[in-house]
């Protein structure tokens, strides 16, 4: 009787050992832990001007699309964010530069950008925005391509969905996010957010040369883990410049490609003009001291990047070392943002 009743509870311990490996999947089997693709797009150009005047400045805009994406094994968009920065510069009839205020994005702006009060919109931009983002999960880019009507609005799908705006320049920047995508350890459960930040620099117009305006829209898209901490990021920066002569002309070819400073690659010309400020006897491209800025975000919260930043603008001596050693006032910024659920 001894020796059956010990039989039976070795049977029944195996039994039980099975049982719980039967029922561990492991990370690797859990759809919520699969590791998926990440990918941020930026998609810039000039807008509309007009020269100055006695009654009123003249103006200047630069539009900056953005958008980050998860992207599963099958090519499936798993969550999108979107992003618009709509920046205007003003000049006079004299030829001087506006200092604008504070720039926000369509998102930032939130229920201010008065589309319902002023636009007899259904819906405010952001609402808009996140209901051509949710249409895209569980779509590849081709799918995503055909939610574009031939007006540059969406398809019924997209206005019966709440986004009535165009869409257009949504699904650039998402090509491009999702061209960009490369392997992350992101997972469906992770935070997806865009940090963005605007910056103004200015030139009066003289006898000798025009006067410019620099925009400049830094970037930064994270996947943010359950505390807070980044995942993976990407940063980019578009820049447009907007001239203008003493008589308050615009002189600016809006008709000109703009081209990130990530996009640019080996053209944007840094390792050829930049400075060795590092002392290595070497000077990384902007898209390389993006890329050791990016690896630097890694594993901090919003508080732990905003002190990769110095009083100087440029980064701290950790950050320098990694090979970043140009300004990153802006790119810390962003990244905070994008850090910040």
């Amino acid at each position: 009787m001894k020796k059956f009743l010990s039989i039976a509870i070795a049977i029944l311990m195996v039994a039980g050992v099975f049982f719980l490996v039967g029922c561990d999947k492991g990370p690797a089997e859990d759809d919520n832990a699969a590791a998926l693709k990440f990918g941020m797009g930026v998609v810039a150009a000039y807008g509309e001007s007009k020269d100055a005047s006695d009654e009123a400045d003249g103006e200047g805009k630069v539009t900056v699309n953005m958008a980050a994406v998860l992207v599963d094994a099958e090519g499936k968009i798993v969550k999108c964010v979107l992003d618009c920065a709509d920046n205007t510069a003003k000049f006079t009839a004299e030829g001087t530069a506006v200092e604008a205020g504070e720039f926000k994005t369509k998102y930032e702006m939130g229920d201010a950008y008065n589309m319902v009060a002023y636009g007899n919109a259904k819906a405010e931009w952001y609402a808009q925005a996140d209901a051509f983002a949710g249409l895209t999960v569980g779509k590849t880019l081709d799918e995503v391509k055909a939610l574009m009507a031939e007006d540059y609005k969406g398809t019924a799908d997209v206005v019966n969905a709440g986004c009535t705006i165009y869409v257009s320049d949504f699904v650039k920047a998402i090509e491009v996010a999702y061209n960009n995508a490369a392997d992350s350890k992101a997972t469906a459960d992770s935070t997806l957010k865009l940090g963005v930040v605007t910056s103004q620099s200015n030139k009066d117009a003289s006898d000798e040369a025009d006067g410019e305006i620099e925009l400049a829209t830094t970037v930064v898209a994270a996947a943010l883990d359950a505390e807070g901490k980044v995942i993976v990021a990407s940063t980019d920066v578009a820049s447009g410049k907007l001239a203008f002569d003493t008589k308050g002309a615009f002189t600016t070819d809006t008709t000109a490609a703009l081209v990130t400073k990530k996009a640019a690659g080996a053209d944007y010309g840094m390792a050829a003009y930049g400075s060795d400020l590092n002392g290595d006897g070497e000077v990384k491209e902007w898209f390389e001291q993006g890329a050791a800025f990016d690896a630097a975000l890694v594993g901090k919260n919003a508080s732990e990047i905003g002190a990769l930043a110095v009083e100087t603008g440029y980064g701290a001596a950790d950050l320098q070392t990694a090979g970043c050693t140009i300004h990153v006032g802006d790119m810390v910024k962003a990244a905070v943002k994008a850090a910040t659920k």
